[in-house]
């Protein structure tokens, strides 16, 4: 195995499941909507048939809470988003902000985005990806685990359809630097910063709490934006 495949193996984990507790809401959503908003893992997409129409579909991995998704969702209803989470406790918070809201253009996937890309979403399929504060795993000897490495980058140019892109935004430094080298060296992509590194903050990005909070504070947010050639 070579140095670089021991830094960046092709399949490790980048999550770590958590039970979390459940608010009653967010059980009683899971209980009575999941069958509406949540796909099935061990089935190939068919994109047009899940949404009932032909429109772009942008996929997020790791939505926490739903709060952003939902929101992007609204404001946006000529496209159509996936949204994937392994922490349940988000998934149902999402489902009962879509019901709450109306917003039928958000389908759901409880599982490892790996597994979804891989065996659930065809190839040059999607219009963008979004990847919005991931783990950053900061402990050096944790860095196998951030999901960003050539393996992944490789798989998601075979989803993104040609014009697309492939968005990620990070709060810890090292992480977007981490990023930028490996997507700057990847083929297929290219940076959408004119400066050849970071993007300000996209419209369609809303700010969370956590990032107010954190911007108040004076942390830094890293913003990187690859466009699929």
């Amino acid at each position: 195995m070579s140095k670089e495949e021991v830094q960046n193996p092709p399949r490790i984990k980048s999550f770590i499941r958590r039970i979390g507790r459940m608010t009653g809401a967010q059980r009683n959503a899971v209980d009575t909507l999941w069958d509406k908003y949540c796909l099935n893992p061990e089935v190939v997409c068919d994109l047009p048939i899940i949404f009932g129409r032909s429109a772009p579909v942008i996929l997020e991995i790791g939505f926490g809470n739903g709060e952003s998704l939902a929101k992007v969702a609204e404001d946006n209803p000529d496209k159509d988003y996936i949204g994937i989470e392994v922490h349940k406790p988000g998934v149902g918070n999402l489902l009962a902000q879509l019901e709450r809201k109306q917003i039928s253009n958000v389908r759901i996937f409880y599982h490892d985005a790996i597994d979804v890309l891989e065996q659930c979403i065809p190839d040059v399929s999607l219009s963008g990806i979004h990847l919005f504060f991931p783990d950053p795993w900061h402990k050096r000897k944790h860095h196998k685990r951030r999901i960003v490495r050539p393996s992944f980058v490789k798989l998601i140019a075979q989803k993104i359809k040609p014009e697309g892109y492939f968005h990620a935004a990070t709060d810890w430094q090292h992480y977007a630097e981490h990023m930028l080298k490996i997507l700057s060296g990847a083929e297929y992509f290219v940076n959408a910063s004119a400066s050849q590194n970071y993007c300000s903050r996209p419209d369609y990005r809303p700010l969370t709490k956590f990032e107010r909070r954190g911007l108040r504070l004076g942390h830094g947010v890293w913003d990187l934006i690859f466009k699929r050639l």
